[in-house]
């Protein structure tokens, strides 16, 4: 007789496993089902490894400079196989730990693939090995065909399959060498010369780290900055941060063509509009562009569950899909692709299959970027807060007058903070410099209850911090700076 659960979990990343956690915590019986390792692509070959490496790279740029702190060091030398190692036995000893804590919460945990026998049915096959080649460390996959190895019910059902990188469609995108962010992992050294193919938070970070191990770095983004997404002014500063590195970027351009040629790879590039175009030299093209979800194999159409063209499962603030005991949450909503949106949905989800009121809120949400300097944001842009009709006053403070910033060595970047100046209320906060993603949660706080620019301000902030630099940006929008000379605040009237 199947085994009938009130909840199965289908995938076992930031989002699955969260849900699998809160609902076995409000009394349901729950089975989770995940083809590889718990944690999913962030915790094995995304989030967790690459700030692992970036932490060496950062250990590494340190004692490089230490006599700049008053500190006599021998030579930095990279050990790369022992980054590695280290990379590799933080995300075991993470992905160990959330095994045992499924375990302590009385989830029943099947390894293998799932896909759908109707809407409450669920078959779990044997997975076929990645093959964890030059390409990347690869993903389980299910056999072509065969019997399941066993079938479970579900009451309430949850999808959190995650997603995949794109592999580029372009004239030698196949060839040897030219990988997605995920294959970056399966690199056994540092490679001479690498062209990174896009320029937002995955390409971004991955540039840093390459050439901070020795890597000559050149980053290909078609739009007019890294990080596109961010406010203008803080991509600007990190565009400009690259270049002073010696990371060649090119902005505005766009990759037409990768050929093999005697002794590695040339990429062809173009300016977008068809202006200047120039060849490229690599051993390696890292493509950091796109992600597609993993809904292919689960065969939604035997549960009736709607997709978009693109395979993005259509759900609603409560993380519904068409078929109401089934909920959807994580990268294959297609909504924010960022671990902490997939864990946050994943509680909601839980929360309304055990009758809480509960949905989600988009509007606020924190991102972070680990380049250095690293760049964080909540809320609203200038650009985007004037175009919805706010009466937009923005203002900043640059880290270069904060006394912790000297003290810490760091004094590249500003938070900027952008606000209504009708209500006062705070729309946005922007930082580039030093542990901003750190310092992006208590805005992200401020913004979630409605703060407002005297609100903050009347916040008494510890000194001396990095995270002064909110409160000072957020004086000078009211008029009132104190560490920095008086200047004309930027505002938008609608």
């Amino acid at each position: 007789m199947e085994q009938e659960y009130d909840v199965v979990v289908i995938g076992g990343g930031p989002g699955g496993y969260v849900a699998a956690i809160r609902a076995a915590q409000l009394g349901r019986s729950v089975a989770l089902v995940e083809k590889e390792r718990p944690g999913g692509v962030c915790l094995n070959w995304g989030c967790i490894p690459t700030k692992a490496m970036l932490r060496s790279a950062e250990v590494l740029e340190t004692v490089r400079h230490a006599e700049e702190y008053g500190v006599k060091a021998p030579e930095a030398l990279l050990d790369y196989p022992a980054v590695v190692a280290r990379r590799d036995g933080i995300v075991r000893g993470l992905t160990d730990g959330i095994a045992r804590l499924l375990d302590a919460n009385g989830v029943t945990v099947l390894t293998g693939h799932a896909r759908f026998l109707d809407a409450h049915t669920v078959a779990v096959h044997d997975t076929v090995p990645p093959p964890g080649d030059e390409n990347g460390p690869g993903y389980a996959a299910p056999p072509a065909d065969g019997p399941p190895r066993t079938t479970i019910k579900g009451r309430n059902i949850v999808i959190a399959t995650g997603s995949r990188p794109v592999a580029p469609r372009i004239d030698g995108g196949d060839l040897p060498g030219v990988i997605t962010s995920d294959g970056a992992f399966g690199l056994p050294e540092v490679p001479r010369r690498v062209v990174v193919v896009g320029g937002s938070a995955i390409g971004a970070e991955w540039a840093g780290l390459l050439h901070s191990f020795g890597a000559e770095v050149t980053v290909v983004e078609i739009m007019s900055t890294l990080v596109p997404a961010e406010d203008v002014e803080i991509a600007r500063m990190l565009t400009r941060a690259f270049d002073k590195r010696g990371i060649r970027v090119l902005t505005g351009h766009t990759v037409t063509g990768i050929r093999s040629v005697l002794g590695g790879l040339s990429v062809d590039v173009e300016a977008v509009g068809g202006g200047e175009a120039g060849e490229v030299p690599a051993d390696v093209v890292l493509f950091g562009i796109g992600r597609l979800p993993n809904t292919e194999e689960l065969d939604l159409d035997r549960a009736g569950v709607a997709v978009d063209v693109r395979g993005y499962i259509l759900v609603d603030d409560q993380l519904r899909t068409d078929v109401a005991h089934i909920h959807a949450i994580g990268d294959v909503t297609g909504r924010r692709q960022l671990a902490h949106v997939a864990s946050h949905q994943g509680l909601v989800a839980a929360g309304v299959i055990c009758g809480h009121e509960e949905s989600i809120d988009y509007s606020v949400i924190p991102a972070a970027t680990f380049t250095h300097p690293e760049v964080a944001s909540v809320g609203l842009t200038e650009a985007r807060a004037a175009d919805e009709g706010h009466a937009v006053v923005a203002a900043r403070f640059p880290f270069a007058a904060l006394g912790r910033a000297h003290t810490y060595g760091a004094t590249e970047g500003m938070a900027k903070v952008v606000a209504d100046s009708r209500t006062g209320r705070v729309l946005g906060m922007h930082i580039i410099g030093p542990g901003a993603s750190e310092l992006i949660a208590a805005p992200a706080l401020a913004l979630t209850h409605d703060a407002t620019l005297a609100s903050v301000a009347a916040t008494i902030h510890a000194h001396p911090t990095l995270g002064e630099a909110t409160l000072e940006a957020t004086m000078s929008a009211l008029g009132l700076p104190v560490h920095t000379a008086p200047r004309r605040r930027r505002s938008h009237r609608p």
